[in-house]
C-alpha cells in the first residue's frame, strides 16, 4: 500500500463542505429505503469511484443512486446507466440548495416524500479545495483498505466499512457477545457490546478503536503501539493521529497493528 497523504492545514473548509453535503445526500436514502436496524441504510458506502448510498427503488423499476464523487468534484445521481442529475462541488451551492436539488431529482423520477429537511438546514458558504479533497479522499480509501483487511481477520459479528454523515467519519464495528440491558423511558433494553474502528478527518485528524463498555481498570495499563494512547476525555477509547502515519511507507502497517492491538487488549472484555 501507498503512504497516507498529509492532510492541508487549511483543508476545515472543505471538509465542513463533504460533510454538510453528505449529510444532504443522506436524507434521501433516509426518507426512501427501509430503515435497517443498524441504520446502515443512511451511511455511505466506499467504492474506487466515490462515497455512494445504497440503491434506492424508483417506480420505473430501476434503482437510483447518489455518488459523492471527491475525487471528480461532483454529486452525482445515477439511475442504472444514465445521469439523473450533477452538482459540482466547487460551485458553492449551500447544503441547502444540495438538499433541495436531490430532493428534486428524486421526484422527478417519481420519488416525493418526507425527505428531512432540517438535516441539510444551513445556508453557510460552502468552499472546496480540490487538492486538500483528494487528500482526504485518498486517505479515506486507504483507510477503507485497512479496516477491510482487518475486519476479514477478527472472529465474530462485524459490520460493514462504511461514512456516517452525521459525524462524517468512516468506520467499521466488530460485535461482542456480551450484552448490557438499560431502561429507557420505562423500558427495558438490550444492547451489544461493540468495538469500533474509525478515521475522523476533522481538526487534527485521527484514528480511533473504541470498546464499549470501556473497561478502563482493564484497558488503560494496555501499551499500545505506533504513538497511539487510550483517551478518556469527552469520549472513551484509543486514538491514533493521523499526522503520525502519513507520509510514511509503512503507515498503512501501522494502522493495522494499532487496531490489532486495540481488539487484543479490548475483545475479551466484550464476551459475555
Amino acid at each position: 500500500m501507498t503512504a497516507f497523504p498529509h492532510l492541508s492545514a487549511d483543508w476545515e473548509p472543505t471538509r465542513a463542505t463533504l460533510h454538510a453535503y453528505a449529510q444532504a445526500i443522506g436524507s434521501i436514502p433516509r426518507a426512501f429505503l427501509d430503515p435497517h436496524p443498524k441504520w446502515w441504510h443512511v451511511s455511505l458506502k466506499v467504492r474506487d469511484r466515490g462515497l455512494v448510498t445504497d440503491p434506492i427503488p424508483v417506480p420505473d423499476g430501476s434503482q437510483a443512486t447518489i455518488w459523492l464523487d471527491v475525487a471528480g468534484g461532483e454529486i452525482r445521481v445515477e439511475q442504472q446507466d444514465a445521469v439523473a442529475g450533477r452538482i459540482a462541488l466547487n460551485a458553492g451551492r449551500t447544503a441547502r440548495e444540495v438538499g433541495e436539488s436531490l430532493t428534486s431529482v428524486f421526484a422527478d423520477l417519481g420519488r416525493s416524500g418526507e425527505v428531512d429537511k432540517e438535516r441539510f438546514a444551513n445556508d453557510d458558504p460552502r468552499p472546496f479545495d480540490p487538492v486538500a479533497a483528494s487528500a482526504f479522499w485518498e486517505s479515506a480509501r486507504l483507510s477503507a483498505r485497512v479496516f477491510e483487511e482487518h475486519r476479514a481477520s477478527v472472529d465474530g459479528d462485524v459490520g460493514i466499512v462504511q461514512l456516517w454523515p452525521h459525524g462524517f467519519d468512516l468506520s467499521t464495528e466488530w460485535f461482542g457477545t456480551r450484552v448490557e440491558t438499560y431502561e429507557e423511558e420505562g423500558e427495558l433494553k438490550e444492547y451489544p457490546s461493540q468495538l469500533n474502528l474509525g478515521f475522523y478527518p476533522g481538526g487534527r485528524a485521527y484514528f480511533y478503536s473504541n470498546p464499549w463498555p470501556f473497561e478502563s481498570s482493564k484497558l488503560l495499563d494496555q501499551p499500545l503501539p505506533h504513538g497511539a494512547q487510550w483517551h478518556t476525555e469527552g469520549w472513551e477509547g484509543s486514538i491514533l493521529y493521523h499526522d503520525a502515519l502519513a507520509g510514511d511507507a509503512d503507515g498503512p502497517a501501522k494502522l493495522a497493528e494499532f487496531a490489532a492491538a486495540v481488539h487484543a487488549a479490548a475483545s475479551p472484555t466484550l464476551l459475555a
